[in-house]
């Protein structure tokens, strides 16, 4: 625990051997976390930590069949559990908070509705998803400008299998369909292109990677909206425990991380959104649906898995309340001639009624 608490503190509360017995975990994260914020660092975890950051690249290999299993690890997990906690469209991503007292399910709406705006869609128009999760997202940029058709590629079997049902429900299976693919095996062109929550997968070893195909794939006149978790200080790295237990091989990326490879590979940035808070928010929503339906996941795994959830979903609020955890909304254009001069566009499509509930998950 002295050594490395960043990977022992966890292990030591999903084993019962740390207890809270008064409040709850997230009551302790929260007086360890906002009295270390703006703090420096002990010797020993400092010199940790450079170790950790300097080996990252080496360590993150994540090349089809490594980002096949990563992904597995964590998304291929029985879908009734992201059912406890998730809205009814099973957004699991940073939703927008408009003002405290929205809902989780208006929350996620709205960013969606603010996706959709940025992507300034037209009629027959081809989009593709990169990291579609269970089709929410898809789903309804195919309903905002019809028509238009929407590819969506995942790694994970279990999302597949519940966003081509959904696409069927909704009768826009013509129109909208799902791939276990990974990103580096799509064939373009494709006028949009939206990645929601997949970035933080790629690896700090792939930025270049990424963005590359992206430029491949986008049409000449082409757009892109990356949403991502980042940090808005230096490059940093995940923690060893959320690396073990529940994202293995992922990074999030500084803003200057991202940017380099994006001019590398001749794409043009034509907007960056920072939310703040919107995540934190956001956490705690899924910590108290996780709560009151914990016997129902304590069902489908164990009471150890039950802890694990609990510290995830806990240090990751309290990470986005005191530490530099952001998300970055970026745009990008393989032209610097394809968008509108102002903002206004998004406006307008925002100001639309909204959209048709693209139905929820059964």
């Amino acid at each position: 625990m002295v050594l490395d608490p960043d990977l022992r503190f966890g292990e030591l509360y999903m084993d019962g051997r740390f207890v809270v017995e008064r409040g709850a975990i997230f009551d302790v994260l929260k007086l360890l976390y906002a009295n270390a914020e703006g703090q420096q660092q002990g010797f020993i975890s400092r010199i940790v930590d450079r170790i950790r950051f300097s080996v990252r690249r080496a360590v993150r290999t994540n090349l089809p069949s490594r980002a096949r299993r990563n992904v597995a690890h964590h998304y291929d997990l029985d879908s009734r559990l992201f059912r406890l906690f998730l809205d009814e469209d099973m957004q699991y991503s940073c939703a927008y908070f408009v003002d405290n007292g929205a809902t989780l399910e208006e929350a996620q709406a709205e960013k969606k509705r603010r996706i959709v705006a940025k992507l300034c869609l037209r009629p027959g128009q081809t989009v593709l998803d990169i990291g579609s999760g269970w089709g929410g997202l898809a789903i309804q940029a195919a309903r905002s400008t019809a028509p238009l058709e929407v590819t969506g590629v995942t790694l994970s079997t279990e999302q597949l299998a519940i966003a081509q049902a959904r696409a069927a429900q909704a009768g826009l299976a013509h129109q909208v369909r799902f791939e276990l693919k990974d990103y580096r095996s799509v064939e373009g062109p494709f006028d949009r292109i939206v990645s929601v929550g997949m970035f933080e997968h790629v690896g700090a070893g792939f930025y270049g990677t990424f963005f590359e195909h992206v430029a491949r794939l986008l049409a000449p006149r082409g757009v892109m909206l990356l949403h991502t978790i980042g940090f808005s200080e230096a490059p940093g790295f995940v923690t060893p425990w959320l690396d073990k237990y529940i994202f293995p091989g992922g990074d999030i990326p500084s803003l200057s991380e991202i940017v380099s490879p994006i001019e590398k590979a001749g794409l043009v940035i034509t907007d960056v959104e920072v939310m703040r808070f919107h995540y934190a928010l956001t956490l705690r929503e899924w910590s108290k649906r996780f709560q009151a339906r914990r016997k129902e996941a304590a069902a489908l795994y164990d009471e150890r898995f039950c802890r694990m959830w609990e510290f995830y979903l806990a240090a990751a609020e309290c990470s986005f309340w005191h530490e530099n955890l952001v998300v970055f909304q970026i745009q990008l254009a393989k032209s610097a001639h394809a968008l509108p001069r102002t903002r206004r566009y998004m406006e307008q499509a925002r100001a639309i009624e909204p959209l048709p509930h693209s139905g929820a998950v059964g």
